[in-house]
């Protein structure tokens, strides 16, 4: 049994070495084999699936939009309505559980955009969120801090989260139909934190991998709906070297574990999470056994990591009882990956 993986990608408008969307297959022995190019696009950086149609989302990152495209074979893809404005250097994507928007975050002015969607899964509406605020911004007469939003997540209930990783928030907000995103609260991170990308436990708990201080953060939703820091960890039993940054974070399908990728010294930090779901601690550092680990993959007992540096995405085994993988199994070649999605 394959698993088809999309693959976003660094194109030549970063100086990078892939040529849009690709695919690769993993089979049940974690062997990886590319497909080749499903769809030509300018460095489609970050990429998210429509729940249930076979429409997939991917930014531009240099360019500022948002491409919708239509699978139309195992590995095929093509556009699918034109491509939308979105801000500058837009480095993620995410789409709505039940199908109605995508959200696009942007790094470069701190944009937080919503799209509607028809019920094709095409694109219909744009509407800009309201701009961030830097809250540790004393009124020094240096400038506050440029807002670098960088990913969101659908949470349960309907309401989305997004981080800021140049003004060390959270953000919480609300949907409403026709008129996008409203905001309902935020949770406010350690100065020069850097929050990047999340995961949800199944306990409620969301961590959130920092890329400055290579640090999880853990915020948790009180009865009430209002979401508080509950911890800060070091990803890592080891200190940071010189130039780390934390990547991607995803947590074993079990919630047993939670996988951090540090670029910089190239590793993969495994951490434990507690039992009630709610706290985690450094476990074990691993080689990710490539250049610049800019994301991964936990899927059916493997996992995944796509190296932007090395030019690769390379497999390993996963322990179901200690977490630890091992190998690396299997390795394919494919220019400036960034981001792993499994086709579905």
């Amino acid at each position: 049994m394959e698993t088809v993986i999309w693959t976003g990608s660094y194109t030549a408008d970063r100086n990078a070495k892939g040529e849009g969307i690709g695919a690769i297959s993993a089979d049940s022995h974690g062997k990886l084999t590319s497909l080749g190019l499903a769809a030509a696009a300018d460095s489609p950086s970050f990429i998210a699936l429509h729940p249930t149609l076979p429409v997939l989302y991917a930014v531009a990152e240099e360019a500022g939009k948002v491409q919708a495209y239509r699978r139309t074979g195992v590995a095929e893809l093509e556009p699918f309505g034109e491509p939308w404005p979105t801000g500058e250097a837009t480095c993620h994507v995410a789409a709505d559980p039940q199908g109605h928007f995508i959200i696009a975050t942007c790094w470069g002015d701190g944009q937080v955009i919503l799209f509607e969607l028809d019920d094709d899964g095409a694109i219909t509406s744009r509407h800009s969120a309201e701009a961030a605020v830097d809250p540790h911004y004393n009124g020094a007469p240096n400038q506050p801090r440029p807002s670098r939003a960088h990913s969101s997540l659908m949470l349960p209930d309907g309401r989305i989260l997004t981080t800021d990783l140049g003004n060390d928030l959270v953000r919480v907000w609300k949907y409403s139909v026709g008129e996008g995103l409203h905001a309902d609260h935020q949770v406010i991170l350690p100065k020069g934190s850097g929050p990047r990308h999340m995961a949800r436990h199944s306990s409620g708990t969301v961590f959130i991998d920092t890329e400055y201080s290579v640090e999880v953060a853990a915020i948790k939703a009180e009865p009430q709906g209002v979401f508080e820091l509950t911890a800060m960890v070091p990803v890592s039993v080891n200190k940071p070297f010189d130039g780390d940054a934390a990547a991607e974070i995803a947590l074993s399908p079990d919630g047993r574990f939670a996988y951090v990728g540090v670029r910089g010294s190239n590793r993969i930090c495994i951490l434990k999470v507690g039992d009630d779901g709610t706290s985690l601690a450094p476990l074990v550092d691993v080689s990710s056994g490539g250049d610049w680990p800019r994301h991964h993959l936990v899927r059916e007992g493997w996992l995944f990591v796509a190296h932007e540096g090395s030019n690769d995405v390379v497999s390993y085994k996963l322990d179901a009882e200690t977490g630890l993988p091992d190998g690396p199994v299997s390795r394919v070649e494919t220019g400036s990956p960034s981001v792993l999605v499994p086709a579905g």
